[in-house]
This record gives structure tokens, C-alpha cells and sequence, in this order.
């Protein structure tokens, strides 16, 4: 399926659940003791003044240059060729697949047999292209095929549209047929905006979990997507997995190839030094 951070403290994988740890403390005033009435004429013990609490930031400390968004399809189409995440991107054991790149204008759609088909990019959508990676199969495992897809936006709210729609596809199609022999069963998608779950790094995110299934091996396997958006653009990473391999084994690679797709957004978009 071709459609549709580490810059945090750490990203810890607990139980195959990827968790992004923020650097700010819990903190917290400790109540004052009670010191009693006083007596006499003796001055009162003076007190410390109580910190003045500093406001939690809103957003990523981001803001793109006006003069680098692209505005053309042939601009966001260079924009996304410099984000989208290659192999080296994810670790390495992984080379590029054939074909490597989806080809230009293809749009995936899921329709209401929860099928996906190709339809007509949106005119919402300037530019989006999927790498294609994976680890051949050796050593007694499968292939294990990955793939990072970019997708740049007219707006922000086209782009806020975007992850909107993939966390109602899983609501709507828990059981998904990618193609012929493959599918994805038993969807469950979880939104994280910033400051929510852990998300420090992009102004929204999703995950979506599931099993995948293939003709090409027994039993069910894994199956995993992280998203994010920063402003018009949106990055996916996906892992279908294979025989030999569980979820913990490639978090930290999918983690690795989005958080490099975020970067190379701010590096492409903000202002020049």
C-alpha cells in the first residue's frame, strides 16, 4: 500500500508501542510547611516568592520560510523527492526495492469495499511520492518490505484534512485488502496532535496498527504506520512485517525514518542562516 520522532528525549518501544518521551519535568510546588502563629514582637519568617509557572509550548518551534513553500506542482515534486526517506534512512540492512519510486501522479483510494484501487490525485495534493525499501529475505526470514511516503498540500488545513481521513479509514475498513494475496486485518489508529501521547516533534501524528497477511507466507504478521504532519506536509512510514521478525525488531527503523523525514522538512522549509 503506497498512501498514505529521534528529536524527543527518547522513543521507547514498550510492548511494540512506540511512546515519544518529552524532556519537561513533572515538577511542582511543594506545599509550604506550617510554622504556627507567631508570638511576641518577633518578625514573621519571610517566605520565598512561589515560582511564576512558564507556559507550555503550544507547537513545534517551527515556521516555514514564505519564500521556500512550494506553490507549483513541479516545486512540491523537488520537495518531496529531498524529504521522502530512502533506505539509508532506515538502517543498514535495507536496500532499495524495484521499482523504487511510485510513479508520478498515482494517488491510492480505499473504496467502499475497503479496497485499495488507484484513483486521481486530489487537487488538494501538489506533489506525493512513495521509496520503497526492504531487507531481502535470508537466513531463514522473509523479505521484509517497508516503504515512506510524502505527501505536500495546497494548505495546512488540506494537510490537517489528510490525517483526519486515515484515522477514519481504520474505524471504517478494520480489514483492509492492500492487493491481490495481501490484506491487513484488525486496524486500530490512535491521533496524537502536539503536546498529546508524547508528540513533541511534528504539529500532528497517528499510528495505526494491524495484522498483515499474504499469499506469500503462512501465519499473520505484524503490520504498522506512523504519520505525521508539519504544516503542509505530511510523512508516513509503514512496515508490513515477514517471517522472522517482530515489531520490536524494526520500531526503532521506522522511528529512525520518520523523525528524518520531520528534519529534512524543517531543513527544506525554514528560514536560511
Amino acid at each position: 500500500m503506497s498512501r498514505r520522532l529521534v528529536r524527543a528525549c527518547g522513543a521507547l518501544a514498550a510492548g511494540g508501542v512506540l511512546v515519544l518521551a518529552g524532556c519537561s519535568g513533572s515538577g511542582g510546588d511543594k506545599p509550604d510547611g506550617d510554622a504556627g502563629p507567631s508570638t511576641g514582637t518577633s518578625a514573621p519568617a519571610a517566605t520565598s516568592p512561589r515560582p511564576t509557572p512558564s507556559a507550555a509550548p503550544t507547537g513545534i518551534d517551527f515556521t516555514p520560510d514564505p519564500s521556500r513553500v512550494p506553490r507549483t506542482s513541479d516545486d512540491a515534486g523537488r520537495l518531496a523527492l529531498a524529504i521522502v526517506a530512502g533506505p539509508d534512512a532506515w538502517g543498514p540492512d535495507y536496500v532499495k526495492r524495484s521499482p523504487y519510486l511510485s510513479d508520478p501522479g498515482s494517488w491510492p483510494v480505499l473504496d467502499a469495499n475497503c479496497t485499495w484501487g488507484s484513483g486521481a490525485r486530489p487537487r488538494s495534493v501538489l506533489s506525493s511520492v512513495t521509496a520503497y525499501s526492504e531487507i531481502p529475505a535470508s537466513d531463514g526470514r522473509g523479505a521484509l518490505r517497508v516503504a515512506a511516503t510524502v505527501t505536500v498540500h495546497r494548505t495546512e488545513s488540506d494537510a490537517d484534512w489528510e490525517m483526519a481521513g486515515t484515522l477514519e479509514e481504520a474505524l471504517r475498513c478494520p480489514t483492509q485488502l492492500l492487493r491481490a494475496g495481501e490484506r491487513v486485518t484488525d486496524l486500530m489508529s490512535l491521533g496524537s496532535p502536539y503536546g498529546v501521547g508524547g508528540n513533541t516533534t511534528s504539529t500532528d501524528s497517528l499510528t495505526e496498527r494491524g495484522w498483515y497477511l499474504s499469499d506469500a507466507f503462512k501465519g499473520r504478521q505484524f503490520y504498522s504506520w506512523f504519520q505525521s504532519r508539519i504544516g503542509q506536509v505530511t510523512v508516513a512510514t509503514v512496515v508490513k512485517g515477514a517471517p522472522g521478525y517482530n515489531e520490536a525488531d524494526t520500531n526503532a527503523d521506522q522511528v529512525r525514518a520518520n523523525v528524518a523525514m520531520q528534519e529534512r522538512i524543517k531543513t527544506e522549509l525554514g528560514a536560511q542562516s
